[in-house]
């Protein structure tokens, strides 16, 4: 991401340092992580201390320092989606991408991550793909699903 891109977003929210945290969601949603420099940018610009925002940028979940890939998949755990076959789903996204939760692929195609739940417990099991809840789910259906993002 270059330095006119991450100005155009700070220019945007008039850069002012209370808007820091709209600033790195909107980076990592073009982005999909936050790289070093640009938080080194967004330091000088709004004239916040590099550590402050490096603090911030590890605390949320929502933020990561390390390149995600293009398409996220969240798989539901939770009771409902567990007990529903949601190991299935999980060890089908695994064995389709080669990645374990938690990891992303080296084309950067695809993270993966398992979540705590996702509120469509009647659906499960679940799986989110890019904000994309899709419910039911089988091996063959999560194959069906991934194809999509192919």
């Amino acid at each position: 991401m270059d330095n006119a891109t991450i100005d155009q977003i700070i220019d945007k929210h008039h850069g002012e340092a209370s808007s820091l945290i709209q600033i790195l969601l909107e980076i990592q949603g073009q982005n999909h992580w936050l790289p070093k420099e640009a938080l080194e940018r967004i330091s000088e610009r709004l004239e916040v201390p590099f550590t402050r925002i490096q603090h911030i940028a590890t605390f949320y979940k929502a933020f990561s320092l390390v390149p995600k890939g293009r398409h996220e998949v969240h798989i539901c755990m939770g009771t409902a989606c567990h007990v529903r076959g949601a190991q299935r789903v999980l060890e089908t996204v695994e064995d389709l991408t080669g990645i374990k939760p938690g990891e992303t692929d080296l084309d950067l195609k695809y993270s993966l991550e398992i979540v705590n739940c996702l509120g469509c417990c009647a659906l499960g099991p679940v799986m989110e793909i890019d904000g994309t809840v899709h419910g039911n789910m089988t091996p063959a259906t999560t194959r069906d699903a991934l194809k999509k993002y192919e």
